[in-house]
């Protein structure tokens, strides 16, 4: 992570590449790695097959796109990229999603490619035991990924990014919960629920999604951002979709360079980039690429 948020950094502060296409290329490259919820390493749906979901927005002009029930676009956040910048529909669904992927140029895999032996022990506890969606990753009963100490399974990817013209974007990806039922849609692609970016902030959120959607939660915390402040706005989202079964985090960044990470999980796997130096952390605490640790 700190080689990429390094990497990403420079180019953005050298003018290379703007928000958009930074945040997708971070969130490209989570969706490569295999311990996490997204792309390749996917959790298994109910039929024990990956279906993803990922959504993408530009703060400027709040152009968004997102894609539901990908299976075999290698990654689904290039697919809802491509969308945003074809300016309409703003979400497509299923086997038409990787259809204009593919005639986009996103490379397309078999859907067994996306499946880690980590992902299909998780989907036999799941199935073994019959729990409830989620219940292996994504449920208070076992805990999200984000909760596990003694497990490397990691949750929905998500970037945000501040570009040198001041413009902000966010992006979110993520393979959905362990268990889900065919067709079950969480907040990710759900722009204004999962992901939300305008003329002063972006966000994106991981966590039980159906309290992200009943909250709209990526929209709400923009619109206390105004008033509140970034850091208490991003609290406040974090309080209202708790009791709903929604524990989870998100990041954040404004247009004057705040950026928060909050989490209500045990852990959350994070790093930023900000004035040429890269913190990463996984619990409550920071560590800066110079060993030197903060909280």
């Amino acid at each position: 992570m700190e080689a990429l948020l390094e990497d990403l950094g420079q180019r953005m502060a050298d003018g290379e590449i703007n928000a958009l296409e930074a945040v997708t290329l971070a969130v490209e490259a989570m969706e490569n790695e295999p311990l996490f919820n997204a792309g390749i390493g996917s959790v298994l749906d109910a039929a024990g097959t990956v279906t993803m979901d990922a959504s993408i927005m530009r703060g400027e002009d709040r152009a968004a796109g997102a894609v539901v029930n990908l299976r075999t676009s290698q990654h689904p956040i290039r697919v809802a990229n491509h969308l945003l910048k074809q300016g309409w529909p703003v979400m497509i669904v299923g086997e038409a999603a990787d259809v204009f992927g593919e005639k986009q140029g996103v490379q397309q895999i078999d859907n067994a490619d996306f499946v880690t032996e980590l992902r299909q022990a998780q989907w036999e506890k799941w199935n073994l035991n019959t729990l409830r969606p989620g219940a292996t990753d994504e449920d208070d009963e076992a805990a999200l990924d984000h909760d596990l100490e003694d497990r490397p399974g990691m949750g929905t990817v998500g970037a945000v990014a501040l570009d040198i013209h001041g413009h902000v974007a966010a992006a979110t990806s993520t393979g959905g919960m362990t268990g889900k039922p065919d067709g079950r849609v969480g907040d990710t692609p759900i722009i204004g629920a999962g992901t939300w970016a305008d003329g002063s902030v972006a966000i994106s959120c991981t966590g039980v999604g159906e309290a992200f959607i009943r909250t709209c939660a990526a929209r709400t915390m923009a619109f206390h951002h105004t008033s509140m402040g970034l850091e208490d706005a991003a609290e406040a989202v974090l309080d209202e979709v708790a009791p709903l079964g929604g524990r989870g985090g998100l990041i954040a960044v404004d247009t004057e360079g705040n950026v928060v990470l909050p989490f209500q999980t045990m852990l959350m796997y994070r790093g930023k980039y900000e004035a040429g130096i890269v913190d990463v952390a996984v619990g409550p605490e920071w560590e800066r690429n110079d060993g030197a640790v903060s909280s």
